[in-house]
């Protein structure tokens, strides 16, 4: 989105960097409107016909900010917050929607003003006091309260998505829809923001979030506010919060990446031990595709087994069953390809999966000696013909975090990497990371880029793998340079 591109206001920046609330935007945004723009103005639309999840995220608008103030009272499992949401207007505006479930909404301004709020969980509808001119910047306000639950989702039946509260423990795991639970937002990987986060707690409870922790406030003595901010653009299911008896372990830097991990504190030695490969895993990934993208990174390891991992930005979330060295690659990778890069809608989620597969194996082929990749590439490819996988590019959204995606995915690049040859092959992803670095992209993006740095056309190639029914043969051709060189 080229608008989230332009140089922050002066306002914003200061409300940023000084952690403060967000005030209203330029008086642009809050002129009367003309009769003309008034008569022309008109609703955002209440989705954005994702192919696999037609209701989730919203038109008219563009995010460029969430300050989240929240305060999180543990054991009941209830918050008091207000989201400040700076946007920008993509259409004259009369009323627009915001995704968020369940709570208890107290007040909605737009730019200082009362507007008026109509619900249809998960959608709620603003009705500024005046329409906003396409183009203006605008700041929404919502105050809410309220106990958060999980949602369940057909992506992910085994897995509450969203808030979740056990025990002493509060964590954030959403994707793909679960962000609504405990912010409004537009809860759509195609609208990416910054964000600021300020989490006040009782003591001795830690909080851990997405980015770089700014502060920690004493609150009376009993209490501490921790404000986390993420400076580059984030979607909304990647945003999380991690509160409970945890201790934060720095690792060895990767360069200039600063290395911070949350642990349950009973665990911490063995998890800092299983988890100290993460610097020379990023120094390795960063040869390949380019600097690590953010300033930080680690992980948050929940005392129990969750049964799957998620790469949260910045700040990925584990279980304590979790952290076999592929897993922890996987998520990593993440962080290059599905954080910063990111699938314009879920259809693409393959983009994701596909390559986080790929890529912990060309990590463990490093570790392990030239032979396992092209051995395990073979055995996963008879197991997919033996189970008949679909297409990776046109998978349903109960099937989205299947093998099909996963591995067929993955194999997807390595059968690009058999037709084209390792130097070309590794060419055409770093040229697809840096050309999408900080924003969305397509199956057809990716394509276009393999099309143009390969100087072959291989469209039909590729289709064949991402779109076709039935599994391709095998291009004859041979790896000889597992590392790019």
């Amino acid at each position: 989105m080229p608008l989230r591109r332009l140089a922050l206001p002066l306002f914003l920046a200061l409300a940023i960097a000084g952690c403060l609330p967000i005030s209203a935007p330029p008086p642009q945004g809050l002129q009367p409107p003309t009769p003309a723009l008034a008569a022309a103005a008109g609703p955002g639309s209440s989705g954005l016909n994702d192919p696999l999840f037609p209701l989730l995220g919203n038109g008219g608008y563009d995010v460029q900010h969430y300050a989240l103030d929240l305060d999180v009272h543990v054991p009941s499992n209830t918050i008091t917050a207000t989201a400040t949401i700076v946007a920008t207007a993509t259409q004259n505006l009369s009323a627009f929607n915001l995704d968020f479930s369940g709570l208890t909404v107290t007040e909605i301004t737009v730019n200082d003003l009362a507007a008026v709020h109509t619900r249809s969980d998960p959608e709620m509808t603003v009705v500024p006091a005046l329409p906003l001119m396409e183009g203006s910047l605008f700041t929404t306000t919502v105050s809410y309260h309220g106990t958060p639950r999980p949602l369940r989702d057909p992506a992910i039946g085994f897995a509450a998505l969203g808030w979740n509260h056990a025990g002493n423990l509060i964590y954030v795991v959403s994707e793909p829809s679960g962000a609504m639970t405990w912010y409004p937002n537009n809860n759509h990987p195609s609208d990416k923001a910054t964000y600021t986060m300020r989490v006040t707690v009782d003591k001795p409870y830690t909080v851990a979030a997405n980015g770089e922790l700014v502060k920690i406030e004493e609150q009376d003595g009993r209490r501490a506010t921790y404000t986390w901010t993420m400076d580059a653009p984030m979607a909304s299911y990647l945003a999380t919060l991690v509160i409970g008896d945890l201790v934060r372990v720095d690792n060895e830097r990767s360069g200039q990446v600063r290395i911070r991990n949350y642990f349950p504190t009973e665990d911490a030695n063995r998890l800092a031990i299983q988890f100290s490969v993460t610097a020379e895993m990023i120094d390795y990934y960063s040869a390949i595709l380019g600097d690590y993208p953010f300033e930080t990174y680690g992980v948050a390891v929940l005392p129990f087994h969750l049964g799957y991992a998620l790469e949260t930005q910045t700040l990925s979330i584990f279980g304590n069953d979790g952290g076999m060295e592929g897993v922890i690659a996987h998520e990593l990778m993440h962080q290059w390809l599905g954080n910063h890069v990111t699938p314009a809608t879920w259809q693409d989620i393959w983009l994701n999966e596909g390559f986080a597969t790929y890529f912990q194996r060309l990590w463990l082929d490093h570790k392990l000696g030239r032979g396992f990749l092209d051995t395990g590439m073979v055995s996963y490819y008879k197991l997919l013909k033996a189970g008949h996988a679909g297409p990776p590019g046109a998978v349903g959204a109960h099937d989205m975090f299947s093998s099909t995606v996963y591995e067929r995915g993955a194999w997807t690049l390595h059968a690009l990497r058999l037709q084209v040859g390792d130097e070309a092959f590794f060419r055409i992803i770093r040229e697809y990371y840096r050309r999408h670095a900080g924003g969305n992209v397509s199956t057809a993006g990716f394509i276009a880029v393999a099309n143009e740095v390969s100087g072959q056309d291989l469209t039909e190639f590729l289709n064949n793998w991402i779109y076709g029914p039935e599994l391709p043969p095998i291009p004859e051709e041979t790896i000889t340079d597992t590392e790019g060189n």
